[in-house]
């Protein structure tokens, strides 16, 4: 029997050999098309997806998930401007990353190429959904999504609007598919579609990652889940800290580089770590903290060993208070993601012992965590923040989308 992840594994490998003979500039012709679609299409997404904000409300589910699912006029333009920024960066494929001749005369390049078929599941967020989709197509690869059920009305919308788009172009619909059997059994089938995937990427939440890092034979592109941390050393400028601290934890508080846990020096939680606190509580954050916070700060809720490893997504923050540097870096390691790590320190030695050591993708020294994402970067819309070590580390932009092939050129070479 053919299943709908089997057909459409078919469909995607099949229109994949087509992306792969597309020009930039027909690439971009479809980016085009998609990014105009989308606002013509605006009142029909937006229905479709108060669709599922209504049954999201009804089973009560967080308030930052809600968040992560809403659709606007705005969030819509938002996604098109950002097709319009990918149509301006520099396509990969095709660039010659090296260029050598043999003694023999034998002429080799090492050119990107395109993965192929890129497979992306995923939770709650539509917008991954046009991400996912364009930065696939501008690297000319084909994609098969699997969003989650939740925002299961928004992605049909958004991939029929995608859909009506490319047929007026010269890039294949079926380079896009969406999965839209949300079930349990149905994932299975598509951590295993080694025939048809050439790399699968989750991104979502820790439960998700470690569910297809564990399961999929298809080889996986990890995206971390982000329990990201601020360590305050003893010589933190006051003013700069609470301004980071803040953006870190409230700017955003749902996404995956917002930070989690906040680690404190000794003497300088002695001095300004109430006035720190009072400044979080004001922005409606929930302070979990260990004992010595409990102490200084009585509306602070106990910590439990699971709080320090605990990625909330919400405005919750585990705080810890600690003796220094060296501490702060086995904490981190031991109970961070590999995501996105900050120092606040004056102190130009500890600076470079925590940015040295710190085990993670993305390490700051004075500055917020906030600026681990594609755009912050340079790299426009990205694929996610992997937090693996092989292939791809940190904002994925459209380089991670590609692979490389040897071209040898010869006139008669043989070896020896």
């Amino acid at each position: 029997m053919t299943t709908e992840i089997t057909q459409k594994g078919k469909l995607a490998k099949r229109a994949s050999y087509t992306m792969n003979t597309l020009t930039t500039a027909q690439k971009n012709e479809a980016l085009q098309a998609i990014a105009k679609q989308l606002v013509v299409d605006a009142d029909t997404i937006l229905a479709q997806n108060a669709l599922d904000i209504t049954a999201a409300e009804a089973q009560q589910l967080p308030a930052s998930t809600i968040d992560r699912m809403l659709l606007t006029h705005d969030r819509i333009q938002a996604m098109a401007d950002a097709i319009e920024l990918l149509i301006d960066l520099a396509d990969p494929v095709g660039e010659v990353l090296e260029d050598f001749t043999k003694d023999n005369g034998l002429h080799v390049q090492k050119v990107r190429v395109p993965l192929g078929v890129v497979g992306m599941i995923y939770e709650s967020r539509p917008n991954v959904t046009i991400d996912a989709a364009t930065l696939c197509l501008k690297t000319g690869n084909a994609v098969i999504l699997r969003g989650s059920s939740s925002a299961k009305h928004s992605n049909m919308a958004l991939v029929a609007s995608i859909h009506t788009a490319l047929a007026t172009t010269d890039c294949p619909v079926d380079a896009v598919q969406l999965i839209e059997d949300t079930s349990r059994e149905a994932a299975a089938e598509l951590f295993h579609l080694t025939e048809y995937l050439d790399v699968l990427i989750p991104r979502g939440g820790a439960a998700l990652i470690n569910l297809v890092v564990r399961e999929a034979s298809v080889p996986v592109l990890e995206t971390g889940a982000g329990n990201c941390h601020i360590f305050i050393d003893a010589s933190a400028n006051v003013d700069m800290t609470k301004s980071i601290v803040l953006n870190a934890k409230t700017q955003r508080p749902s996404v995956c580089n917002a930070i989690e846990s906040l680690l404190i020096e000794r003497s300088w939680f002695a001095t300004h770590g109430v006035a720190l606190f009072e400044a979080l509580a004001q922005a409606n954050v929930t302070i979990i903290g260990d004992d010595a916070v409990q102490a200084a700060f009585p509306a602070t809720t106990a910590a439990t060993d699971d709080d320090w490893g605990h990625e909330y997504l919400d405005l919750k923050l585990s705080v810890k208070v600690i003796d220094d540097v060296f501490e702060a870096i086995t904490h981190i390691n031991t109970y961070g993601t590999n995501h996105s790590e900050a120092i606040l320190t004056e102190d130009a030695a500890n600076a470079q012992t925590f940015l040295r050591n710190v085990d993670a993708a993305a390490v700051y020294h004075n500055a917020s965590t906030r600026f681990t994402d594609g755009f912050e970067y340079g790299y426009g819309a990205e694929i996610g923040i992997s937090t693996q070590k092989l292939h791809a580390r940190g904002p994925m932009g459209l380089p991670a989308l590609t692979s490389t092939k040897y071209i040898g050129i010869g006139n008669g070479q043989i070896r020896g």
